[in-house]
């Protein structure tokens, strides 16, 4: 799967800021443009009143997890209620290079699972006026009881983490988990114990390179896999407030103490030679692929990765996680905490024909049965409540459940990367030349807060705050 999603992870190729404003300003001499959305009647059986007869176009990521889900569990689910809306299903791997001229002739498809490497830029997209507030679908009673609203049976994170000025635009559905990921058979054969602070993970890592197995790989031509256990870190070290003051885009707040020192940890790892030989050249399945063939025995990455893997690691593998090591044994955050967040979002085009439908096919996949059968299928967690685990789940979706209801309240989140691409892509390119030695932690902070500044000192691009 291709979530920070790696989705956000792997988000250097989204659409510009300034090509999804030109997105937003069809012609006016543009039929599409000008055609209106269809309605219906709302009744108890359509409280969005979408039209029973209209389109509802439904373009999925093609990613690690597939669109499978879609076809056999959320659109049926749909059709159910709705058979006459004529239901058109397409997936991608490239969302923005295949929805970038639909945008801009007018004529997007009612829902779109923005994710990828190539997943759209939401904030330009919200400032366009594109997407579909989805204060209704919130505020409509849920597909499983009348009595209860749709925003009651999704995480409050994830409403959170769609929201833009307070607003809903997305509704993430996955609910992902990060961490340090390895294989427990490999770990028990070895005796070897998940360390709990960051020195004891460089004692471990002594103890594997000695043995002959690398110990830390990431995907290096993706340096979002690293720079988020970095951030988890930092924030562990120093308390929520460290990355609520990035994403404030306050002054100074790239150069925290915590964030520095999260770093240089990190810098550490090339320095005592801890790192896989050629790291800086794979991409995801490729750092994966070694971990798989026991070349090295950690990777960070998501909740997602057990069935990403599921066709290509070896059977007995076990996958496991546990959290970003405490920086210090003494930390403003318990040393169980995650950083947890909703992710694989799914918009609604507010310029589609029938963007009513959209919201409504929304709403099936908050269902008990939607979110239930999709972890059943993928073997990741929702964002909606109750969606018990599925009978089925492999070792990996247990033990990142496990470091859930471990982490219990203490779950960590940010939204820089979301908000401002610019400071993403150069999150990605300061971290790449962090773990290669390239810069030192102090240099990696400074390149950061030039960045900052410069997107809090540019009129065009729009602000976020939390």
């Amino acid at each position: 799967m291709n979530h920070l999603s790696r989705r956000q992870l792997l988000r250097g190729a989204a659409l510009t800021g300034a090509g999804l404003l030109a997105a937003a300003c069809a012609t006016p001499g543009d039929p599409a443009a000008q055609k209106p959305a269809a309605t219906g009647a709302v009744s108890a059986a359509n409280p969005l009143g979408l039209d029973e007869s209209g389109p509802l176009e439904v373009v999925i990521f093609d990613g690690g997890l597939g669109d499978a889900y879609a076809t056999t569990i959320h659109e049926p689910l749909f059709l159910s209620r709705h058979p006459k809306v004529r239901l058109k299903h397409s997936s991608t791997k490239e969302i923005s290079g295949t929805l970038q001229p639909r945008f801009v002739g007018g004529n997007p498809p009612e829902v779109i699972n923005n994710d990828g490497a190539q997943s759209l830029d939401l904030a330009a997209l919200v400032q366009g006026g594109q997407l579909q507030d989805l204060t209704p679908l919130l505020d409509a009673p849920s597909w499983d009881d009348p009595g209860t609203k749709v925003r009651d049976v999704l995480l409050p994170a994830a409403v959170e983490a769609g929201s833009f000025d307070g607003k809903p635009y997305s509704m993430p559905y996955v609910f992902m988990l990060f961490g340090f990921w390895h294989s427990a058979k490999l770990f028990a054969q070895k005796g070897w114990k998940a360390p709990a602070t960051w020195d004891e993970f460089l004692t471990l890592c002594a103890a594997m390179k000695k043995d002959g197995i690398a110990p830390f790989a990431y995907a290096g031509k993706y340096p979002g896999y690293v720079w988020e256990a970095i951030l988890t870190m930092a924030v562990k070290h120093g308390g929520p407030e460290v990355m609520q003051r990035v994403d404030n885009l306050e002054d100074g707040a790239w150069k925290a103490d915590a964030l520095t020192k999260a770093a240089a940890a990190f810098g550490e790892l090339h320095a005592r030679g801890f790192l896989l030989q050629g790291t800086e050249g794979l991409n995801h399945t490729e750092s994966q692929a070694r971990q798989n063939g026991g070349e090295v025995a950690v990777i960070p990455n998501g909740s997602w990765l057990e069935n990403e893997q599921k066709k290509v690691a070896p059977a007995d593998f076990g996958y496991a996680m546990f959290p970003v090591p405490a920086l210090e044994a003494a930390e403003a955050m318990p040393g169980a905490a995650l950083h947890a967040m909703p992710g694989s979002g799914f918009v609604v085009a507010a310029k589609s024909r029938n963007p009513a439908a959209g919201m409504e096919y929304l709403r099936a996949m908050a269902s008990r049965e939607g979110a239930g059968k999709y972890s059943g299928l993928v073997s990741t967690l929702t964002t909606v409540r109750g969606a018990a685990l599925p009978t089925q789940a492999g070792p990996g979706l247990k033990s990142a459940a496990a470091a859930l209801e471990a982490a219990g309240t203490s779950l960590v989140n940010w939204r820089v990367h979301e908000w401002y691409k610019e400071i993403a892509t150069e999150l990605d390119a300061a971290t790449g030349q962090l773990m290669t030695g390239g810069i030192t932690a102090v240099q990696w902070a400074e390149r950061l807060q030039r960045q900052a500044d410069a997107v809090k000192k540019d009129s065009s691009i729009k602000k976020f705050s939390r």
